[in-house]
């Protein structure tokens, strides 16, 4: 240990270094072959020397981090990360190959995570709550970066004093005004440093804590003294024989000359919690700075590059970076990297570096693998630079019974936890896949966010489902928190369903939690939810809140099946909600504002779908026409009187589309007496006019009504905006439905001369919704104008209905060639001329 950084001339090695620098790990691990060292210490919780060995196991693989969390409040949590390239690993490593004893001499998790509970945002950073674990204020954290030159003038006080961070400090005093550049030339460009680099570490840190005492850090001096004790031990069980791994702002406060009585005087009444701790993944991305993690570096990719690489970092970096634009389809040779190679040493010279580093190979690749194209460089960034590499614990690890059935679950169904996104499509007539359904409906559930539902890009069928997975390492704390519902992922959704379901407030919040029922499989808790469901429905007398519930139930009824689930129950509560609603929706329209007729449009066309739905999950009861069945509007109101059966089930809900029909062509009859707002009437109008139950003639009729001179111009704009109002996709739909555009059309042109000025800004109100392309066609539609009446076509062919000319049979004949090539049938055998007969 001769010419090794000591805190006396014969004491324990001090080994001060960065958390997750690889060139303070390659110097630790040369400096304890040297020493050989009878015990290592390290700075980390106490707790963890239980589970230690178990970095020895082959299927442990960094990045990991040790999660220590309240026993009685997981949400209550913090980590210590250790990445391959981390000093503190190494010594670990180093220690478990050479059998020597390993503890870790920090504070203990019981007793931080108390303290950080107790932090007030005057006295340090509030700690996040538990919906955001990985903000946690992380006790063996490094320090943020601040600007020497903010620093607060020694002897300020401690209340006004801002945190000082080492390496800024000592960065700007070298002349540098990047301290990750200044750590990269003294540090990771110079080989394993050897014991000079921490005695010079040492001393520099020694100045700064003269200069800036705690350096705003007032519980270091708690954290320290506790380090003391644990080294006291150590050094009566192997002497001076003993090496300290930890913060190099802690080197000079564990060689200070004090007495154990007072460092038991500074611990005493500290808070103190039951914790537990255990192993959990990490990700390279949640050890960047940028992502929220208060400890971490900007670059861990260049970083585990570094450490791991053999020799010649730079040109096999450069590879790497050729090799990823490659599997992105970019044109990258070896001629690039070359060229590239010689970029970034020549840049390192220029500046003055003794290698090139981060900065000059970004700058390399930039140029010529990018051509300055800041495209793939975020690529690069991403990928390299932070990277998506997640650790993987072994199974004998601690650990929760749920996050253990987790893990067994995951295994079964082959859905490996991964770091990088990625987009999983399911196929639920798969058993296979409808088991990762159901664990990722159940996990969301629990607030276990590992999947989100997507839009598919292929089938739009109900037996498809597109997920987007990613796992971050704060999953493992809300796995533990949801440990109080159960020890399997199943019972806990059951018993967290179950628990929702009796507090849930309102009766949108019990069919919504049906629904996720039925997505789960949580057949276990079906019967108490549906208990609260129909005990909220029998009381809620709410049309709004009815409407909100019944859209929920109707496709857990429509697509239930797909998952092979019982909706029976369901249906009826379905049934019966939409049978309150046709009974209440008319008055509860009538006297609206204008945003209660807007909130009442949309619960009337969330209805109005859920009931076609309905009446599609099984036969009509014959009682009422459909559309496309041929019946003339002029039989509704003698279909209206008929009786209507009233039995739950799919019968019962073919009858409420008759029903509901009946009751959209009264409120669309109305003329504002009693005073239903247009809004709801032009839209009433316009769903029957979509579902062929509504005659053109009677729509241009209702249409005339409401914009009648007589009709006041709010009113006005409110039914036409109901009718073909932007934000029902109005505008697409007269651009594809030329007959609408005709009716619109028809009553534009008889609208007075006197009375267009004043329909004209109702008009610019309910088009300007409409995109630019969409109004463009439309004028084009409208510049060419209807179809004479009896005009045809050409040779006898009559014209479109509405706008448009009719079929065009020269431009129609010139593409029969090409169809029946198409279709294989090649010339015509006849020897017919299309153009010839067009002609």
């Amino acid at each position: 240990m001769t010419g090794a950084p000591r805190a006396r001339a014969a004491g324990p090695l001090l080994l001060g270094v960065r958390h997750h620098g690889p060139g303070s790990a390659r110097a630790v691990r040369a400096a304890l072959a040297a020493c050989a060292p009878r015990a290592v210490l390290i700075e980390g919780p106490p707790e963890a020397d239980a589970i230690v060995r178990l970095a020895a196991e082959k299927d442990m693989r960094p990045p990991v981090a040790l999660l220590a969390h309240a026993a009685d409040d997981p949400g209550r949590a913090g980590f210590w990360p250790l990445a391959g390239f981390s000093p503190e690993w190494a010594a670990i490593q180093w220690a478990l190959a050479h059998e020597v004893p390993v503890r870790f001499i920090d504070l203990p998790a019981a007793n931080s995570l108390a303290m950080s509970a107790k932090q007030t945002p005057a006295a340090a950073p509030a700690p996040a709550g538990p919906s955001d674990p990985a903000a946690l204020p992380d006790p063996a954290a490094p320090l943020e970066p601040v600007d020497p030159g903010e620093q607060a003038a020694p002897g300020a006080g401690s209340a006004e004093r801002l945190r000082v961070d080492p390496l800024s400090v000592l960065a700007g005093t070298a002349g540098y005004d990047d301290p990750e550049r200044w750590w990269e030339d003294v540090i990771e460009h110079r080989g394993t440093g050897g014991a000079e680099a921490f005695t010079a570490v040492a001393e520099a840190m020694e100045a700064l804590r003269a200069e800036y005492g705690h350096g705003g850090h007032e519980d270091d001096a708690v954290r320290e003294a506790h380090m003391r004790l644990r080294l006291r031990e150590a050094r009566r069980e192997f002497g001076d024989e003993v090496a300290v791994v930890c913060g190099a702002w802690h080197v000079p406060a564990l060689g200070e000359r004090t007495t154990a009585t007072a460092d038991r005087k500074l611990l005493k009444g500290l808070p103190k919690v039951k914790a537990e701790i255990s192993w959990v993944p990490w990700t390279h991305r949640r050890l960047a700075r940028h992502s929220g993690y208060g400890a971490g570096i900007t670059s861990p990719g260049w970083y585990d590059h570094l450490f791991h690489a053999p020799d010649r970092p730079v040109e096999r970096w450069l590879t790497k970076v050729a090799g990823l634009l490659r599997a992105e389809d970019f044109a990258v040779s070896s001629a690039h990297v070359i060229e590239a190679v010689r970029l970034a040493e020549t840049l390192a010279a220029m500046r003055g570096r003794p290698l090139a580093g981060l900065a000059e190979t970004l700058d390399a690749v930039r140029a010529v693998l990018c051509e300055g194209s800041d495209v793939p460089m975020a690529l690069v960034w991403d990928r390299l630079v932070v990277g998506d590499v997640l650790g993987e614990v072994p199974e004998s690890a601690p650990a929760a019974p749920l996050q253990r059935d987790l893990t067994r679950t995951q295994r079964s169904l082959r859905l490996k936890p991964e770091a990088l996104e990625r987009e999983l499509e399911l196929d639920l007539r798969k058993e296979t896949d409808a088991g990762r359904s159901r664990l990722l409906h159940r996990l969301r559930l629990l607030g276990v966010d590992w999947g989100s539902p997507a839009v598919s890009r292929g089938s739009t069928g109900t037996f498809r489902e597109t997920w987007r997975l990613r796992w971050e390492p704060e999953l493992s704390v809300r796995v533990a928190e949801a440990g109080v519902w159960g020890t399997t992922v199943l019972s806990a959704a059951t018993a967290k369903a179950e628990t929702e379901a009796r507090s849930a407030k309102g009766l949108a919040e019990v069919t919504e939690l049906a629904e996720r029922c039925l997505l789960g499989a949580l057949s276990g808790a079906l019967p108490v939810v549906m208990r609260s469901l129909a005990d909220r429905a029998a009381l809620d007398a709410d049309v709004g809140h009815l409407a909100q519930a019944l859209p929920a139930l109707v496709r857990s009824v429509r697509y239930g099946d797909v998952r092979g689930t019982d909706t029976a129950a369901l249906g009826e509560v379905a049934v019966g909600l939409a049978e309150r609603i046709l009974v209440g929706l008319p008055p509860a329209c009538v006297g609206l504002d204008a945003d209660g007729a807007a909130e009442m449009r949309g619960h009337m066309e969330a209805v109005h779908r859920a009931i076609g739905l309905l009446s599609e999950s099984g036969p009509e009861t014959g009682t009422q026409p459909e559309a496309g069945t041929g019946a003339e509007p002029e039989t509704w109101p003698a279909a209206e009187a008929r009786p209507q059966p009233r039995a739950a089930g799919s019968g019962a809900a073919g009858g409420l589309r008759g029903r509901w029909a009946a009751m959209l062509r009264s409120l669309a009859g109305r003329d504002g007496t009693p005073a239903t707002p247009g809004l709801i009437r032009g839209r009433a109008a316009r769903l029957l006019l979509d579902d062929a139950r509504l005659a053109e003639d009677e729509a241009a009729r209702l249409m005339g009504l409401a914009l009648s001179p007589g009709t006041e111009p709010p009113e006005a704009a409110s039914w036409i905006e109901g009718f073909i109002g932007g934000g029902a996709g109005g505008g697409m739909l007269l651009v594809h439905d030329e007959r609408l555009l005709g009716l619109v059309d028809r009553w534009l042109i008889s609208v007075p001369a006197e009375a267009f000025t004043d329909v004209l800004p109702l008009l610019r109100r309910t088009f300007s919704a409409y995109d630019t392309g969409v109004r463009r066609t439309l004028g084009e539609l409208v510049r060419r104008g209807p179809a004479a009446e009896g005009h045809s076509g050409g040779q006898g062919t009559p014209a479109a209905p509405g706008f448009g000319p009719g079929l065009d049979p020269h431009r129609a004949a010139a593409v029969v060639p090409t169809v029946r090539l198409l279709l294989g049938l090649g010339p015509d055998p006849h020897g017919y001329d299309p153009m010839e007969a067009a002609r």
